[in-house]
């Protein structure tokens, strides 16, 4: 799978919030993603982001 910095994706969890789109600040072994609902954070491995990966916004 091909990721860039400044994607929207969609996962398959959602987070806390309620929010399922996260936009990606940092790729690599670990993704560093940024809900779109709160503004939270996170650091992800990326074998994580591909499985639960569902489509580009």
């Amino acid at each position: 799978m091909d990721f860039k910095v400044g994607q929207t994706i969609k996962m398959k969890k959602v987070h806390p919030c309620g929010e399922n789109r996260w936009e990606i600040l940092r790729t690599g072994m670990d993704f560093r993603l940024k809900c779109q609902g709160c503004g939270r954070q996170v650091m992800v491995p990326r074998k994580l982001v591909e499985k639960s990966f569902r489509g580009f916004l």
